[in-house]
């Protein structure tokens, strides 16, 4: 029983879902929710229900979404990660897809609770719509040049997007609060703008090490990811580049922030983000083995991490 357990927290990735929960609440307490220009009803407001179930939303989706994923990938994780199979060995199947219908309609029907509380239908309805993609990016996507990869990162984006979705009025209900609100919707555009940017680009070059680690078992079965098309040279520079942006990015925010009277966050922001970049474009430049490109990518999982974990010391 506690194999099976194990097994099963295991294959819908619950460190990731709590990195996702994690994500949000940060978000909406140190950022949406002071810049949020409009109150739900008051039982709304005390309870947080809305914002509860737009969480076991996002996790819900994400867990079906990790079990589709590893349910088509059976055979090349046979190949590239044969010790972490889950599936067939000691899950069935059958009861893997009914896992994966159960979360990601639980996920839609907690979406539309959501949405019929904000009156915000967007996100039940880019909810369904990343159900379909998660679906497709495990059947197809993931098996096209850069397709997939930008699929996933956007999805991680959308993480962050949909609490700014939550927190700003829809259009025929907003128009006054947004004319004599547009300081408070300005500040928390920008920052969405700026975790949003960040998540997708931390998520697009991790997705391409990730490639490069899985590149024999991918190339047997007819995927046609980055490093088979292009090559190992050109996609090392496609990831070097994005890694350069990142870090070029990170040190505007970091003197604005310096100016604005923050020394502390910048410095923190440098050494626990930017400085790991910089040794990732370094070590990705050097790597040629799978196992090395795996410590990358967990290293990049790190350095999402703390660029969410610094919303706590806005």
């Amino acid at each position: 029983m506690m194999q099976l357990l194990r097994a099963f927290f295991k294959l819908i990735r619950w460190p990731n879902l709590f990195f996702i929960a994690l994500t949000q609440c940060l978000f909406y307490t140190q950022l949406g929710n002071k810049f949020a220009i409009y109150d739900f009803e008051f039982i709304f407001r005390a309870t947080q229900l809305p914002f509860i179930l737009l969480v076991i939303a996002s996790v819900l989706i994400a867990a079906g979404g990790y079990i589709i994923n590893d349910y088509f990938d059976l055979h090349i994780d046979g190949v590239n990660k044969p010790k972490s199979l889950v599936i067939d060995k000691i899950i069935k199947r059958r009861w893997a897809i009914l896992w994966h219908l159960f979360f990601s309609i639980a996920g839609i029907i907690c979406s539309a609770f959501v949405s019929y509380f904000t009156h915000q239908w967007l996100i039940v309805i880019i909810n369904s719509i990343t159900v379909l993609l998660l679906w497709f990016y495990s059947t197809h996507f993931k098996k096209k040049l850069l397709l997939g990869n930008v699929v996933v990162s956007f999805l991680t984006a959308w993480v962050i997007l949909v609490i700014y979705l939550f927190c700003i009025p829809p259009f025929k209900m907003g128009q006054f609060l947004i004319q004599n609100n547009e300081i408070n919707l300005s500040k928390l555009y920008k920052f969405t703008v700026v975790y949003a940017g960040f998540a997708f680009i931390i998520s697009l070059i991790r997705e391409v090490v990730k490639d490069l680690e899985d590149m024999q078992g991918d190339a047997q079965f007819g995927c046609r990811t980055m490093p088979i098309v292009w090559g190992v040279p050109a996609t090392k520079v496609f990831a070097g580049v994005w890694i350069i942006v990142a870090v070029m990015g990170l040190l505007i925010i970091q003197g604005y922030s310096w100016q604005l009277g923050n020394p502390l966050i910048a410095g923190l922001s440098f050494l626990l983000i930017s400085l790991p970049l910089l040794i990732v474009l370094k070590k990705l430049k050097e790597a040629t083995q799978p196992n090395q490109y795996h410590k990358l990518s967990s290293l990049l999982k790190l350095i999402m991490l703390a660029g969410i974990l610094s919303m706590a010391f806005l």
